[in-house]
């Protein structure tokens, strides 16, 4: 799937163990873009700060799969 966008209320699944992440925040520093995400589910406060990828295909966050619904 294409992502033209990243932004806040997506939810994304770790490609490596399934786990569903919502995207909370999404921001620019200079030239790059970062998304702060919060595993979904989770009893802890899991959170992360990616950097998103851009190519050919889109835009992507590395080890991570937009979900669809």
């Amino acid at each position: 799937m294409k992502v033209a966008e990243v932004k806040p209320g997506q939810i994304w699944r770790s490609n490596q163990k399934g786990e569903e992440w919502l995207v909370t925040k999404a921001y620019r520093e200079a030239f790059d873009s970062y998304v702060v995400m919060r595993r979904i589910g989770s009893s802890e406060s899991e959170v992360r700060r990616l950097k998103v990828e851009k190519s050919s295909e889109g835009l992507t966050l590395p080890g991570f799969t937009l979900t669809e619904g």
